[in-house]
């Protein structure tokens, strides 16, 4: 969002507290992500001032390679159930591939399991089911598929914060996908592995784009447009903050538009997630 004030006090922000509190519901076909606690806004704050210090050159274009472990978590055998193809995972990791292939981000498929759990799938015990499953490092994606999620959400992740290995934040830590909005799944207008790019894009580093409305410092990246309220369908034209400078941002991964309407991540916001990255993952 274009900003007008920037607070860089917020180095003082006690560092170690998780950025990942109980889940919010925003509403059908929505993100369960939290909102961003005290520490993550601080350090998007800080990384706003440094970002535009250096131009937003701060990513130096340097790849980040991510290791992925897909998690399967199914009430039954069938697709219906949850228990999703070699096919549909790996069309799912092409499409994140290609999404974030434009900003020097590239995944890499280290291992699939698939597990027949009806309270997993239904996302009761995620710190259980995650102990027993989560696999790699702070800087491995682990990605659960399952057939139902917390206040019914399409996906929710974890944002990156300071974590000690083997801890409740480090285990929690990943992002939890509906299965059914992969590339071939039954959720209509969701089902082109998007929600994935999306929620992968938190896991990055990222806010909303319609973070914090019309005024303030929204989301604090400089080149996403003020938006009031998250998008549905595909709403071209859409100005929900007309005082602000540039329409609202419908084809950017981090709103909320279907699938075939989403296109893009910002410079910015590239710039975010190797700020991010860099300081928190790798």
């Amino acid at each position: 969002m274009l900003f007008k004030n920037l607070f860089v006090a917020a180095c003082s922000v006690a560092v170690g507290v998780s950025a990942s509190v109980a889940q919010v519901k925003k509403g059908a076909f929505g993100c369960g992500t939290a909102e961003p606690d005290a520490e993550h806004i601080g350090m998007a704050k800080v990384f706003a001032a440094q970002e535009a210090r250096v131009s937003g050159n701060l990513t130096a274009r340097a790849t980040i390679n991510v290791g992925v472990y897909f998690h399967v978590v199914a009430s039954g055998t069938t697709v219906a159930n949850g228990y999703l193809t070699d096919k549909m995972l790996s069309d799912q990791l092409a499409v994140l591939n290609k999404d974030f292939a434009p900003h020097g981000v590239a995944f890499n498929l280290l291992g699939t399991d698939r597990t027949v759990n009806s309270g997993w799938a239904q996302d009761s015990s995620e710190l259980t089911m995650k102990r027993s499953l989560r696999k790699g490092t702070y800087k491995d994606l682990n990605v659960y598929f399952q057939v139902t999620l917390t206040e019914d959400s399409l996906g929710y992740a974890y944002l990156p914060t300071s974590v000690t290995s083997g801890s409740t934040a480090f285990y929690r830590d990943g992002v939890s996908l509906n299965a059914q909005t992969v590339p071939g799944g039954s959720l209509t207008g969701y089902n082109l592995g998007k929600t994935a790019t999306h929620e992968v894009g938190h896991w990055m580093g990222l806010y909303h784009t319609f973070q914090g409305g019309c005024t303030g410092n929204g989301d604090f990246v400089a080149d996403t447009p003020a938006q009031a309220t998250f998008s549905t369908g595909c709403p071209i034209g859409r100005d929900s903050c007309p005082s602000q400078p540039g329409l609202d941002p419908i084809h950017n991964y981090m709103d909320y538009s279907a699938d075939s309407c989403y296109e893009e991540f910002t410079a910015g916001q590239e710039t975010r997630m190797y700020s991010f990255w860099n300081t928190y993952r790798a």
